[in-house]
Protein backbone atom coordinates (compact mmCIF):
# COMPACT_ATOMS: atom_id res chain seq x y z
CA UNK A 1 0.00 0.00 0.00
CA UNK A 2 1.10 3.56 -0.60
CA UNK A 3 1.53 4.54 3.03
CA UNK A 4 3.77 7.47 2.13
CA UNK A 5 0.99 9.00 0.08
CA UNK A 6 -1.19 8.94 3.18
CA UNK A 7 1.34 10.89 5.23
CA UNK A 8 0.72 14.22 3.56
CA UNK A 9 2.40 13.56 0.23
CA UNK A 10 0.75 14.20 -3.09
CA UNK A 11 0.74 11.50 -5.75
CA UNK A 12 3.55 13.26 -7.60
CA UNK A 13 5.67 13.59 -4.46
CA UNK A 14 5.08 9.94 -3.62
CA UNK A 15 6.29 8.78 -7.05
CA UNK A 16 9.24 11.18 -7.03
CA UNK A 17 10.30 9.86 -3.64
CA UNK A 18 10.19 6.26 -4.88
CA UNK A 19 12.19 7.15 -7.99
CA UNK A 20 15.14 8.48 -5.96
CA UNK A 21 18.09 6.19 -5.33
CA UNK A 22 20.10 5.77 -2.18
CA UNK A 23 23.26 7.54 -3.36
CA UNK A 24 26.75 7.73 -1.95
CA UNK A 25 29.68 9.93 -2.92
CA UNK A 26 32.85 7.85 -3.34
CA UNK A 27 36.08 9.82 -3.00
CA UNK A 28 39.59 9.19 -1.71
CA UNK A 29 42.98 10.89 -1.58
CA UNK A 30 45.64 9.87 -4.08
CA UNK A 31 49.00 8.47 -3.01
CA UNK A 32 50.59 11.91 -2.75
CA UNK A 33 47.61 13.18 -0.73
CA UNK A 34 47.67 16.40 -2.69
CA UNK A 35 44.19 16.14 -4.16
CA UNK A 36 40.95 14.25 -3.87
CA UNK A 37 39.89 11.82 -6.59
CA UNK A 38 36.11 12.10 -6.75
CA UNK A 39 34.17 9.46 -8.64
CA UNK A 40 30.89 11.25 -8.11
CA UNK A 41 27.61 9.77 -6.98
CA UNK A 42 26.73 6.13 -7.45
CA UNK A 43 23.47 4.37 -6.64
CA UNK A 44 24.27 2.30 -3.57
CA UNK A 45 20.92 0.51 -3.56
CA UNK A 46 21.34 -0.71 -7.14
CA UNK A 47 24.86 -1.94 -6.39
CA UNK A 48 23.76 -3.72 -3.21
CA UNK A 49 20.73 -5.46 -4.71
CA UNK A 50 22.60 -6.38 -7.91
CA UNK A 51 25.38 -8.09 -5.95
CA UNK A 52 22.97 -9.78 -3.54
CA UNK A 53 20.70 -11.07 -6.30
CA UNK A 54 23.68 -12.12 -8.42
CA UNK A 55 24.93 -14.20 -5.51
CA UNK A 56 21.43 -15.64 -5.07
CA UNK A 57 21.24 -16.60 -8.76
CA UNK A 58 24.66 -18.27 -8.66
CA UNK A 59 23.69 -20.13 -5.49
CA UNK A 60 20.49 -21.43 -7.10
CA UNK A 61 22.43 -22.68 -10.14
CA UNK A 62 25.05 -24.27 -7.88
CA UNK A 63 22.31 -25.91 -5.82
CA UNK A 64 20.73 -27.33 -8.97
CA UNK A 65 24.08 -28.74 -10.12
CA UNK A 66 24.85 -30.14 -6.66
CA UNK A 67 21.54 -31.98 -6.42
CA UNK A 68 21.70 -33.35 -9.96
CA UNK A 69 21.10 -37.10 -10.13
CA UNK A 70 21.01 -39.63 -12.93
CA UNK A 71 17.59 -40.82 -11.83
CA UNK A 72 14.23 -39.11 -12.06
CA UNK A 73 14.91 -35.39 -11.43
CA UNK A 74 12.98 -33.35 -8.96
CA UNK A 75 11.11 -30.22 -9.95
CA UNK A 76 13.95 -27.86 -9.12
CA UNK A 77 16.55 -29.97 -10.93
CA UNK A 78 14.21 -30.31 -13.91
CA UNK A 79 13.76 -26.53 -14.05
CA UNK A 80 17.53 -25.93 -13.99
CA UNK A 81 18.08 -28.59 -16.66
CA UNK A 82 15.37 -27.10 -18.88
CA UNK A 83 16.98 -23.64 -18.60
CA UNK A 84 20.44 -25.04 -19.30
CA UNK A 85 19.27 -26.97 -22.35
CA UNK A 86 17.35 -23.96 -23.63
CA UNK A 87 20.40 -21.72 -23.39
CA UNK A 88 22.69 -24.34 -24.90
CA UNK A 89 20.34 -24.87 -27.86
CA UNK A 90 20.13 -21.14 -28.48
CA UNK A 91 23.92 -20.85 -28.26
CA UNK A 92 24.41 -23.68 -30.77
CA UNK A 93 22.21 -21.87 -33.26
CA UNK A 94 24.22 -18.65 -33.00
CA UNK A 95 27.78 -19.64 -32.04
CA UNK A 96 29.17 -22.50 -34.10
CA UNK A 97 32.50 -22.62 -32.27
CA UNK A 98 32.15 -25.44 -29.72
CA UNK A 99 35.14 -24.23 -27.72
CA UNK A 100 33.63 -20.75 -27.35
CA UNK A 101 30.31 -22.22 -26.23
CA UNK A 102 32.00 -23.79 -23.20
CA UNK A 103 32.34 -20.27 -21.80
CA UNK A 104 29.57 -18.37 -23.56
CA UNK A 105 26.73 -20.81 -22.72
CA UNK A 106 27.28 -20.68 -18.92
CA UNK A 107 27.74 -16.92 -19.22
CA UNK A 108 24.41 -16.57 -21.05
CA UNK A 109 22.67 -18.81 -18.48
CA UNK A 110 24.06 -16.68 -15.65
CA UNK A 111 22.93 -13.50 -17.39
CA UNK A 112 19.41 -14.91 -17.85
CA UNK A 113 19.04 -16.00 -14.21
CA UNK A 114 20.63 -12.83 -12.84
CA UNK A 115 18.43 -10.47 -14.85
CA UNK A 116 15.34 -12.57 -14.08
CA UNK A 117 15.82 -12.34 -10.31
CA UNK A 118 16.59 -8.62 -10.53
CA UNK A 119 13.45 -8.07 -12.61
CA UNK A 120 11.42 -10.18 -10.19
CA UNK A 121 12.03 -7.65 -7.41
CA UNK A 122 9.37 -5.59 -9.14
CA UNK A 123 6.76 -8.09 -7.93
CA UNK A 124 7.33 -7.15 -4.29
CA UNK A 125 4.94 -4.56 -2.78
CA UNK A 126 6.17 -1.10 -3.69
CA UNK A 127 6.55 0.11 -0.09
CA UNK A 128 7.70 -3.13 1.57
CA UNK A 129 11.50 -2.83 1.46
CA UNK A 130 11.67 1.00 1.31
CA UNK A 131 9.64 1.25 4.53
CA UNK A 132 11.83 -1.42 6.11
CA UNK A 133 14.88 0.65 5.21
CA UNK A 134 13.28 3.80 6.66
CA UNK A 135 12.58 1.96 9.91
CA UNK A 136 16.12 0.56 10.04
CA UNK A 137 17.69 3.98 9.48
CA UNK A 138 15.11 5.87 11.58
CA UNK A 139 14.73 8.25 8.65
CA UNK A 140 11.25 8.64 7.21
CA UNK A 141 12.71 10.29 4.10
CA UNK A 142 15.36 7.64 3.34
CA UNK A 143 15.50 6.52 -0.28
CA UNK A 144 15.60 2.90 -1.44
CA UNK A 145 14.94 1.38 -4.88
CA UNK A 146 15.06 -2.38 -5.09
CA UNK A 147 14.75 -3.09 -8.82
CA UNK A 148 18.32 -2.80 -10.17
CA UNK A 149 17.24 -3.18 -13.80
CA UNK A 150 15.04 -0.08 -13.47
CA UNK A 151 18.30 1.85 -13.04
CA UNK A 152 19.94 2.89 -16.31
CA UNK A 153 23.43 2.66 -14.82
CA UNK A 154 22.86 -1.04 -14.07
CA UNK A 155 21.54 -1.99 -17.49
CA UNK A 156 24.21 0.01 -19.32
CA UNK A 157 26.83 -1.58 -17.09
CA UNK A 158 25.57 -5.00 -18.16
CA UNK A 159 25.55 -4.04 -21.84
CA UNK A 160 29.08 -2.58 -21.61
CA UNK A 161 30.22 -5.86 -20.05
CA UNK A 162 28.76 -7.70 -23.03
CA UNK A 163 30.59 -5.28 -25.33
CA UNK A 164 33.89 -6.10 -23.61
CA UNK A 165 33.24 -9.83 -24.10
CA UNK A 166 32.56 -9.17 -27.79
CA UNK A 167 35.79 -7.20 -28.16
CA UNK A 168 37.77 -9.99 -26.51
CA UNK A 169 36.30 -12.58 -28.86
CA UNK A 170 36.93 -10.36 -31.89
CA UNK A 171 40.62 -10.36 -31.03
CA UNK A 172 40.68 -14.01 -29.95
CA UNK A 173 38.96 -15.38 -33.06
CA UNK A 174 40.30 -13.04 -35.74
CA UNK A 175 43.59 -11.96 -34.20
CA UNK A 176 44.52 -8.35 -33.49
CA UNK A 177 45.63 -7.77 -37.08
CA UNK A 178 42.61 -9.47 -38.62
CA UNK A 179 40.17 -7.49 -36.49
CA UNK A 180 42.00 -4.23 -37.18
CA UNK A 181 41.79 -5.00 -40.89
CA UNK A 182 38.06 -5.66 -40.56
CA UNK A 183 37.50 -2.37 -38.72
CA UNK A 184 38.81 -0.33 -41.64
CA UNK A 185 37.60 -2.45 -44.58
CA UNK A 186 34.02 -3.38 -43.63
CA UNK A 187 31.36 -2.70 -44.69
CA UNK A 188 32.21 -0.57 -47.76
CA UNK A 189 35.45 -2.14 -48.99
CA UNK A 190 39.23 -2.06 -48.64
CA UNK A 191 40.03 1.12 -50.59
CA UNK A 192 42.18 3.41 -48.39
CA UNK A 193 39.84 6.34 -49.01
CA UNK A 194 37.04 4.36 -47.34
CA UNK A 195 39.02 3.41 -44.23
CA UNK A 196 37.91 6.39 -42.07
CA UNK A 197 34.28 5.90 -43.10
CA UNK A 198 34.42 2.17 -42.37
CA UNK A 199 36.01 2.77 -38.97
CA UNK A 200 33.37 5.37 -38.11
CA UNK A 201 30.57 2.98 -39.11
CA UNK A 202 32.06 0.22 -36.99
CA UNK A 203 32.28 2.50 -33.96
CA UNK A 204 28.70 3.65 -34.48
CA UNK A 205 27.57 0.02 -34.72
CA UNK A 206 29.27 -0.97 -31.46
CA UNK A 207 27.92 2.08 -29.63
CA UNK A 208 24.38 1.63 -30.99
CA UNK A 209 24.26 -2.05 -30.07
CA UNK A 210 25.55 -1.38 -26.57
CA UNK A 211 23.21 1.55 -25.85
CA UNK A 212 20.11 -0.17 -27.28
CA UNK A 213 20.98 -3.37 -25.41
CA UNK A 214 20.90 -1.57 -22.06
CA UNK A 215 18.11 0.91 -22.86
CA UNK A 216 15.67 -1.81 -23.92
CA UNK A 217 15.85 -3.58 -20.58
CA UNK A 218 15.81 -0.33 -18.60
CA UNK A 219 12.83 1.11 -20.47
CA UNK A 220 10.61 -1.91 -19.95
CA UNK A 221 11.44 -2.37 -16.29
CA UNK A 222 11.19 1.35 -15.49
CA UNK A 223 7.75 1.52 -17.10
CA UNK A 224 6.60 -1.54 -15.16
CA UNK A 225 7.82 0.00 -11.91
CA UNK A 226 5.86 3.19 -12.60
CA UNK A 227 2.66 1.20 -13.18
CA UNK A 228 3.10 -0.56 -9.82
CA UNK A 229 3.55 2.84 -8.15
CA UNK A 230 0.35 4.16 -9.71
CA UNK A 231 -1.52 1.07 -8.57
CA UNK A 232 -0.06 1.48 -5.06
CA UNK A 233 -1.55 4.97 -4.86
CA UNK A 234 -5.01 3.44 -5.05
CA UNK A 235 -4.15 1.30 -2.02
CA UNK A 236 -3.02 4.35 -0.10
CA UNK A 237 -6.41 6.03 -0.45
CA UNK A 238 -8.19 2.82 0.55
CA UNK A 239 -6.01 2.16 3.59
CA UNK A 240 -6.63 5.52 5.23
CA UNK A 241 -10.13 6.38 4.00
CA UNK A 242 -11.93 3.07 4.44
CA UNK A 243 -15.45 4.31 3.87
CA UNK A 244 -17.72 2.60 1.31
CA UNK A 245 -19.86 5.73 1.11
CA UNK A 246 -16.96 7.89 -0.13
CA UNK A 247 -15.71 5.40 -2.69
CA UNK A 248 -12.52 4.54 -0.85
CA UNK A 249 -13.68 0.94 -0.51
CA UNK A 250 -13.92 0.54 -4.27
CA UNK A 251 -10.49 2.07 -4.75
CA UNK A 252 -9.20 -0.60 -2.41
CA UNK A 253 -10.89 -3.32 -4.42
CA UNK A 254 -9.48 -1.81 -7.59
CA UNK A 255 -6.02 -1.72 -5.99
CA UNK A 256 -6.11 -5.45 -5.24
CA UNK A 257 -7.52 -6.42 -8.63
CA UNK A 258 -5.27 -4.12 -10.67
CA UNK A 259 -2.18 -5.09 -8.69
CA UNK A 260 -2.88 -8.80 -9.08
CA UNK A 261 -3.59 -8.56 -12.82
CA UNK A 262 -0.52 -6.43 -13.50
CA UNK A 263 1.70 -8.70 -11.39
CA UNK A 264 0.55 -11.77 -13.34
CA UNK A 265 1.14 -9.99 -16.64
CA UNK A 266 4.47 -8.65 -15.38
CA UNK A 267 5.76 -12.19 -14.82
CA UNK A 268 5.74 -12.52 -18.62
CA UNK A 269 7.56 -9.20 -18.99
CA UNK A 270 10.34 -9.96 -16.53
CA UNK A 271 10.92 -13.37 -18.11
CA UNK A 272 10.79 -12.05 -21.67
CA UNK A 273 13.19 -9.19 -20.94
CA UNK A 274 15.70 -11.57 -19.35
CA UNK A 275 15.41 -13.86 -22.37
CA UNK A 276 15.82 -11.00 -24.87
CA UNK A 277 18.91 -9.67 -23.09
CA UNK A 278 20.40 -13.17 -23.05
CA UNK A 279 19.64 -13.73 -26.73
CA UNK A 280 21.16 -10.41 -27.75
CA UNK A 281 24.24 -11.33 -25.73
CA UNK A 282 24.55 -14.57 -27.69
CA UNK A 283 23.92 -12.81 -31.01
CA UNK A 284 26.51 -10.09 -30.39
CA UNK A 285 29.12 -12.63 -29.25
CA UNK A 286 28.24 -14.74 -32.29
CA UNK A 287 28.80 -11.75 -34.56
CA UNK A 288 32.28 -11.43 -33.08
CA UNK A 289 33.02 -14.88 -34.51
CA UNK A 290 31.91 -13.90 -38.03
CA UNK A 291 34.36 -12.47 -40.55
CA UNK A 292 33.29 -9.81 -43.02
Amino acid sequence: MATDAAQGQTAGEYIQHHLHHLQKNFAFENVTQTSIIDFGLFNADSVFWSILLGALGCWLLWLGARKATSGVPGRFQAAVEIMSEMVENQAKGVIHNAKSRKLVSPLALTVFVWIFVMNAMDLLPVDLLPIGWQIATADSHAFQRVVPTADLSTTLGLSVSVLLVCLVYNVKIKGAGGWAHELVTAPFGAHPVLWPINLLMQIIEFVAKTVSHGMRLFGNMFAGELVFMLIALMGGVWAWQFNPLTGGFWLGVGHVIAGSVWAIFHILIITLQAFIFMMLTLIYVGQAHDAH
